[in-house]
């Protein structure tokens, strides 16, 4: 890394695949870099989807899934 260098790293939390067991390397990055000053952490959601309508309404499906599983741990 030089001065004056960017550097992106783009993920989707929705396409993980691995035994729930696991930590994926992006959560982990998210969780671990997302506090430090100078690093951003940008999550997108449905309403940033430009292709097909019916491409949103499936990642919001999978999103509010993923927020159901998570209030039913609580």
């Amino acid at each position: 890394m030089g001065v004056n260098s960017k550097f992106i790293l783009t993920g989707d939390t929705s396409q993980i695949d691995l035994p729930k067991k696991n930590e994926s390397g992006l959560l982990q990055a998210m969780r671990i870099l997302g506090g430090i000053e100078g690093v951003s952490v940008i999550k997108f959601d449905e309403r940033d989807i430009v292709r097909h309508k019916l491409v949103r309404r499936i990642v919001k499906a999978y999103e509010e899934e993923e927020n159901d599983s998570a209030e039913k741990k609580f």
